[in-house]
C-alpha cells in the first residue's frame, strides 16, 4: 500500500506539472495579456504604451522563464523603475522582492491579484475556506439524505417506495443548479419571504436564514446520483448468496439488512461520494454567483473576467490538486472497505 500511494503521489506531483503548463500557456497568450494591459492602464492607451507595460512589468520574458519563476524553481527579477532606473517591485500592492529571489509557488507566493490589489494567497485561501464551510455543510446534509433514500429503495426492490423514490431521484439528478438555485430562490425566497436569495451576507455570518438556499441548491443535486447508485449497490447485495443463507437461518428482514447487507452495500458509494468534491468546485461556481457568496467559484469568475493571470493560476492549481487528491483518497479508501481489491 505505501509503494501504491508513493506511485500515485509522483504520478499526481507530473500531471499537476502538466496542466499548470497547458493553464500557463493558454491564460498569457497574447489577447489575454492585452486584456490585462487595458485593464491596468487606460481604455484609449496606445499600442506602444501597452506593448511597454507589459515589457515593464515582466510579460514578455521568455516563456519557460516566467514559468519557472511562476513554480519557484527559477529566481523572481525586479523591474527598472523608468524614472529613477533602480530596481523596483513589479507591482507596489504585492511584496515583490526588490533583488533577484526565489519566490513562486514552492515557497509559497502564488503571485499578486491585478484585479484585488493583493497577493493571491491573502485572496485565495480566504475565498477557499468559505467554500469548504459551503462543501462541508453541502456534504453533512446530502450524503445522509441520499444514503437513506438508497438504502429504503434498494431493501425493496420494484415496491411502490421504490419507485417513488427512484423517480424523485432521476428528477433532483435531472435539474441542473442553476435551475433548482431559480427555482428554490423564486419559492422560499420571494413568495414565501423564508429565506435570503443572496448569501452575501453569509461570509460575515452564516444563519439558516442566508445559508440555506445555496446548501439547498448544491446538496439536492447531489442527492438523487448518490441514491441511485447507492441503491443499484444494495440491490446487488440483497440478491447474494449470504443474504438468502442468513433469511434461511431465521434472521429478521432488519437483522439481516443492518448486519451483512448495509457494509457490502456501502462500498460502491464511498467512491461516488469522494467523487463529489471535483464536482462540487464545478458546482460551487454557478452557485456562489447565483447566490453572490464570496468563495472560490465567485473569485475564480471575477479573476476569469479580468484576466487576473496569478489569480487565475492559483486556482487552478487548487482545482487540480483537489481532484487528484480526492481520487487519491477513494482509491485507498475503496481498498481498505473491500477485501477482494488487492493492490498490485
Amino acid at each position: 500500500m505505501l509503494s501504491f500511494i508513493l506511485r500515485r503521489l509522483g504520478t499526481m506531483a507530473l500531471t499537476m506539472l502538466c496542466l499548470t503548463l497547458i493553464v500557463f500557456f493558454l491564460i498569457n497568450l497574447g489577447p489575454n495579456l492585452k486584456k490585462l494591459a487595458i485593464s491596468q492602464t487606460e481604455m484609449h492607451t496606445s499600442a506602444d504604451q501597452l506593448e511597454n507595460w507589459l515589457v515593464g512589468h515582466g510579460y514578455r520574458q521568455n516563456f519557460f522563464v516566467r514559468y519557472g519563476q511562476w513554480l519557484g524553481v527559477l529566481p523572481k527579477q525586479p523591474i527598472t523603475d523608468p524614472a529613477t532606473g533602480k530596481p523596483a517591485q513589479r507591482f507596489s500592492f504585492c511584496n515583490d522582492p526588490v533583488v533577484p529571489t526565489f519566490s513562486g509557488v514552492l515557497q509559497g507566493d502564488f503571485g499578486c491579484s491585478t484585479k484585488f490589489k493583493t497577493t493571491v494567497g491573502s485572496k485565495l485561501f480566504p475565498a477557499l475556506g468559505a467554500t469548504g464551510l459551503l462543501m462541508f455543510w453541502v456534504l453533512a446534509v446530502m450524503v445522509p439524505i441520499s444514503l437513506l433514500i438508497g438504502i429504503l429503495a434498494g431493501m425493496r426492490e420494484g415496491s411502490r417506495t421504490d419507485r417513488t423514490l427512484s423517480v424523485a431521484s432521476i428528477a433532483s439528478t435531472a435539474t441542473p443548479e442553476y435551475v433548482s438555485g431559480v427555482i428554490f430562490t423564486v419559492i422560499f425566497a420571494s413568495w414565501l419571504g423564508w429565506l435570503n436569495g443572496s448569501a452575501a451576507s453569509a461570509s460575515q455570518g452564516l444563519t439558516f436564514y442566508n445559508f440555506t438556499l445555496p446548501v439547498m441548491t448544491l446538496a439536492i443535486y447531489g442527492i438523487g446520483y448518490i441514491a441511485r447508485m447507492t441503491r443499484a449497490s444494495m440491490v446487488e447485495v440483497m440478491t447474494q448468496q449470504y443474504i438468502r443463507t442468513a433469511r434461511l437461518k431465521g434472521l429478521s428482514f432488519g437483522s439481516v439488512v443492518v448486519k451483512h447487507a448495509l457494509r457490502n452495500a456501502l462500498i460502491a458509494p464511498f467512491t461516488v461520494i469522494m467523487l463529489q468534491f471535483p464536482w462540487l468546485l464545478t458546482g460551487v461556481v454557478i452557485v456562489e454567483v447565483m447566490f453572490r457568496y464570496q468563495g472560490f467559484g465567485y473569485t475564480l469568475v471575477e479573476a476569469a473576467g479580468n484576466n487576473d493571470i496569478d489569480l487565475l493560476l492559483g486556482c487552478s492549481l487548487v482545482s487540480v490538486f483537489i481532484v487528484l487528491i480526492t481520487q487519491l483518497i477513494s482509491d485507498v479508501g475503496y481498498a481498505f472497505l473491500n477485501p477482494r481489491i488487492r493492490v498490485q
